[in-house]
């Protein structure tokens, strides 16, 4: 996807290749709802490997401008994060997203990485809705999410945190956008 700040592409997760860059992203005090702050390199290279390893869940390596900025996860909701939690609808995804500290912020740059994300998600044409799960205390990224569409179906009770379930389907997320470009 190319916008007014660059190109964005994703390419999959190396688990041992990219620890080394993940663990520096889920380990900074920014990414604290991420849950990992305390994580040692290991513990991030099996965390990866074991998301590697799954048949209903990806990492990804987001790239703007061919140079690493955001980690991605998509995920089958009725198999991993919201398995007995909810209700999944036939063609809902899972996703995370978390854009890596930078030194100098650009101006609606996360905005256009969960743009990117939502893109790369719905390119899949059986993708129908988006599922997100973040923590309740997390009011950045719901304005995010309603941004680009996200409804709130409620709030649910998850073993590590206490979660703003939200979804948001690709016309949804095309209103959204066309509400935007206006």
């Amino acid at each position: 996807m190319t916008t007014d700040l660059g190109t964005f592409t994703t390419r999959p997760l190396d688990p041992l290749a990219d620890a080394e860059l993940v663990h520096g992203w889920v380990t900074h005090p920014k990414a604290s709802f991420w849950l990992m702050g305390d994580a040692k390199l290991q513990d991030v290279e099996r965390e990866y490997m074991a998301i590697a390893a799954h048949p209903h869940h990806d990492a990804f390596i987001g790239l703007h401008n061919g140079e690493p900025a955001f980690l991605m996860e998509r995920y089958d909701p009725t198999e991993v994060e919201l398995k007995g939690l909810h209700e999944a609808e036939p063609g809902d995804i899972g996703m995370h997203f978390l854009v890596a500290p930078a030194d100098t912020p650009l101006h609606g740059f996360t905005l256009g990485v969960i743009t990117a994300v939502m893109e790369a998600l719905f390119a899949d044409p059986s993708v129908r809705r988006v599922v997100v799960e973040p923590d309740v205390r997390n009011s950045a990224v719901h304005a995010l999410n309603k941004a680009v569409g996200f409804e709130v179906l409620g709030e649910i009770a998850k073993p590590e945190k206490n979660a703003l379930l939200s979804a948001c389907t690709r016309e949804q997320f095309e209103a959204a956008r066309e509400g935007a470009a206006r």
